[in-house]
């Protein structure tokens, strides 16, 4: 079986990398995007194999189309989008979010994630064979929010909306796409969680953790799917986390 390739974004830390390095460990060659280039190139070396570098900002449509276009053009196709770039923002309540706070967390995680899905979708539908895989990073917030998550609740319930609509969209020609929802993941992003995070109720307590390596492996049994089957929605989150019951 030829090589698969695929391209993950946010993959300089927590969740992008780890799902870069057990797609590496798995025989993917991982096209790894992010803003900064030193994170990047320690995740390059920890994958080894033919892992590729390429600082990308994803909120820049041109920087996305440079990232795409390198892709293809150093391997031919492109067999997966990991669209993970993302970030929480500031909890701030909704009285006091400022509208450039706004949109910084909207260009991020929803453009950003629009941009690169559309860039994958147009190498997917070009390529030949046609095809390929669309695997959006939800979150528990795509279904519930938390306090003062006005912003980064907003976006990823919208990213639903982009994996149903480019899951429709993609019938035509072999390209899939599903979501993975991730509840407390062991990243830097996650960090307070141990020293205590607000809860519905205004209290301020710890919340259990689950290691990242576990969300990898849920994001490789997706991409290795026959793209005549897909996991249209996952959701994998530490055991005893306040979600189900939450508020």
């Amino acid at each position: 079986m030829p090589q698969q390739i695929a391209v993950v974004t946010g993959a300089g830390s927590g969740i992008g990398r780890a799902v870069a390095l057990e797609l590496a460990a798995a025989g993917w060659v991982p096209v790894l995007a992010g803003r900064r280039a030193g994170p990047l190139h320690e995740t390059a070396a920890l994958a080894g194999g033919g892992a590729v570098a390429v600082p990308a900002d994803v909120t820049d449509p041109a920087s996305v189309d440079a990232l795409f276009a390198e892709a293809a053009e150093r391997f031919g196709r492109i067999d997966l989008l990991f669209n993970n770039a993302g970030a929480f923002g500031a909890p701030t309540p909704v009285e006091d979010l400022a509208v450039a706070d706004w949109r910084a967390v909207v260009d991020l995680n929803l453009t950003g994630a629009f941009l690169c899905a559309q860039a994958a979708f147009r190498q997917m539908k070009a390529q030949h064979p046609q095809g390929g895989r669309i695997i959006n990073n939800g979150s528990i917030s795509a279904h519930v929010p938390r306090p003062h998550s006005i912003a980064y609740t907003a976006t990823k319930h919208a990213v639903t909306g982009l994996t149903k609509s480019l899951s429709l969209d993609g019938r035509p020609y072999r390209i899939a796409c599903g979501q993975i929802d991730i509840g407390n993941a062991a990243t830097d992003m996650t960090a307070a969680m141990a020293a205590g995070v607000r809860q519905a109720d205004g209290r301020i307590a710890p919340e259990p953790v689950m290691d990242a390596a576990d969300v990898a492996r849920t994001v490789r049994h997706m991409a290795e799917l026959p793209l005549e089957a897909n996991v249209q929605f996952a959701t994998v989150m530490a055991t005893a986390m306040p979600y189900i019951g939450r508020g």
